[in-house]
């Protein structure tokens, strides 16, 4: 149990469980301003565009049984609404990590690439040349 313990605080010191829980802290933030964007501004300027108020679009179905007041509503607009907040905040995420990855590729680019050799590396390797040739003439 203590080595458990002791391997959990070290998880925990590491900073992955604070990074996790930036992570989740600033994705809740960065999606409820998606949300408001799409909800606020993108979809009353696309109903504008189309003439029709997106999100009032519903359709109600017929009750096959009882006497309850409350109608079956398939909310189309509302679904629409989700949709695009899925879109963008996917696409968003995409960017992100296609640009986090181009990044750590140009790193282990650079990386492997062995360093270019110092002036005296260049004039030893030449001498070690011009002797391995002059030990072949003989």
């Amino acid at each position: 149990m203590k080595k458990f313990l002791n391997e959990f605080k070290t998880f925990a010191i590491r900073g992955n469980m604070l990074d996790m829980a930036i992570g989740i802290i600033v994705g809740g933030a960065f999606t409820a301003l998606v949300t408001s964007i799409v909800t606020n501004i993108a979809m009353p300027l696309i109903g504008v565009l189309i003439g029709i108020d997106l999100t009032a679009i519903e359709i109600t179905l017929p009750r096959l049984y009882g006497d309850i007041d409350e109608p079956n509503i398939l909310a189309v607009g509302l679904f629409l609404d989700n949709l695009l907040t899925f879109i963008i905040v996917a696409f968003t995420v995409f960017m992100f990590v296609r640009t986090v990855n181009k990044f750590r590729n140009k790193q282990e680019e650079t990386a492997d690439a062995p360093p270019e050799p110092t002036v005296d590396q260049q004039l030893l390797t030449e001498i070690r040349d011009i002797l391995q040739d002059k030990k072949f003439e003989r």
